[in-house]
């Protein structure tokens, strides 16, 4: 909205208003904008989720200092989606379609969230919002983002071209003048960087391109549910979600921004989407929303995001990999995740397996997910394979090394680029 006030501002000559034009000024007021809200209504927020008794319950689950945070205010989601949606609605170009699916997203998910911690704390229902429901949504949601891709005339790229020299090697890289609909995705490791899900279903014949498109938006759907799960099941420890989300976030932003300008693009050999500028004002926004977050959701917490924040931030990081077309750099990039979900999967299946095949379950971790397995005490010949550490790690210390890891695979997942 105050793109439009200063772009008309600048049109009668007001001298500065003209700075609006600048996706680098306004990535940076999105950012302050969100720091300020998520920090000044924070407080609002959580006496009020205090005052309706909107508190944690709780299992014992033997964990240090686990039981010292019953009560404690959750659904706390709600401060991170107010303070990544009005700096985007503020900042951003609001004709821009990558801009409202994001918005979509963010509203869609921190509903669904919302849904499922209002039957758990309201409704005194610990399981919450059932499954297949959840299920559904994300289901829904990647089904309308991977259809809005494919038939919107303004989701278009222009394909990046090597141009070689002596001995085979790449002297620049060239982009396509016709900006055209594809289902090329950015993939590392690969010369010209570049995978087409065409090439999946060469089979199809005639129908090739429909049948591409079908794969897209399946693919779109396993993204956005296996992100959004993945970050759910993360948010297990005070700040760790919301702080490894901050660091993919700056990850993608930085994509993004190199994704929508030509030289940039050219030197990391992707290719260039024009629109995509408007994606950094939004990922501004949510990193600022959950750095924000962090001042009352750090050791010791005040507040808890709750599904109401930990589903948007995987479907917002998973849906925005995807209309950037990095969204195959999401093993790399949100490897917490990945390790977070694979860790139980692995639990469940050896606990069925065992215990169909020896009559008792057995396990593989001491606890998952894996964050938990570093604050349970292990010993030799315990109910689980892997029992060390033996000693207990403190619960911030957990959450700052994950961070760090964060951060090593947020790198790895830029420099991958350049690795062919």
């Amino acid at each position: 909205m105050l793109y439009y006030l200063f772009n008309y501002l600048d049109q009668i000559d007001l001298p500065g208003a003209g700075v609006f034009k600048y996706v680098s000024f306004r990535s940076s007021l999105a950012f302050l904008f969100s720091l300020i809200i998520s920090t000044t209504i924070g407080r609002r927020i959580i006496d009020k989720l205090q005052q309706l008794q909107v508190g944690e319950v709780v299992r014992n689950l033997g964990l240090e200092g686990q039981m010292k945070k019953t009560g404690t205010p959750t659904m706390g989601g709600i401060i991170i989606i107010i303070a990544i949606l009005v700096p985007t609605l503020l900042c951003a170009k609001l004709d821009n379609i990558y801009v409202w699916l994001m918005l979509i997203t963010t509203v869609w998910l921190g509903s669904l969230g919302f849904a499922d911690d209002y039957i758990k704390v309201f409704k005194k229902n610990k399981e919450g919002l059932h499954g297949r429901f959840k299920i559904i949504a994300q289901v829904g949601l990647g089904f309308i983002v991977g259809m809005v891709l494919f038939l919107s005339p303004d989701v278009v790229i222009r394909e990046n071209t090597e141009v070689k020299g002596a001995q085979d090697r790449v002297e620049s890289v060239n982009f396509n003048p016709d900006k055209t609909k594809s289902t090329k995705t950015t993939i590392p490791f690969l010369k010209n960087n570049n995978f087409d899900y065409a090439s999946l279903v060469k089979w199809a014949g005639n129908y090739q391109t429909e049948a591409t498109w079908i794969v897209f938006v399946l693919m779109t759907i396993l993204v956005v549910t296996a992100v959004s799960n993945g970050a759910n099941l993360t948010d297990g420890l005070d700040g760790l979600a919301a702080g490894s989300s901050a660091i993919i976030g700056v990850a993608l932003g930085i994509l993004a921004y190199m994704s929508s300008h030509a030289e940039f693009a050219s030197f990391l050999n992707i290719m260039f989407i024009p629109g995509a500028e408007e994606l950094v004002i939004f990922m501004a926004a949510f990193i600022g929303a959950t750095v924000g977050f962090l001042w009352y959701n750090a050791f010791p917490a005040q507040v808890f995001m709750g599904d109401t924040g930990s589903l948007t931030l995987g479907g917002i990081i998973a849906i925005f990999a995807i209309i950037i077309r990095k969204e195959l750099l999401i093993p790399i990039l949100c490897g917490i995740f990945l390790v977070e979900s694979v860790s139980v999967m692995m639990q469940v299946a050896y606990f069925k397996y065992t215990k169909r095949k020896y009559g008792e379950g057995k396990r593989i971790f001491k606890m998952t997910p894996l964050h938990h397995y570093f604050q349970k005490t292990g010993r030799p010949g315990g109910d689980a394979w892997l029992q060390k550490p033996y000693n207990i790690v403190p619960e911030s210390k957990i959450v700052v090394r994950f961070w760090l890891i964060g951060i090593i695979l947020a790198v790895i997942t830029i420099v991958t680029l350049k690795v062919r």
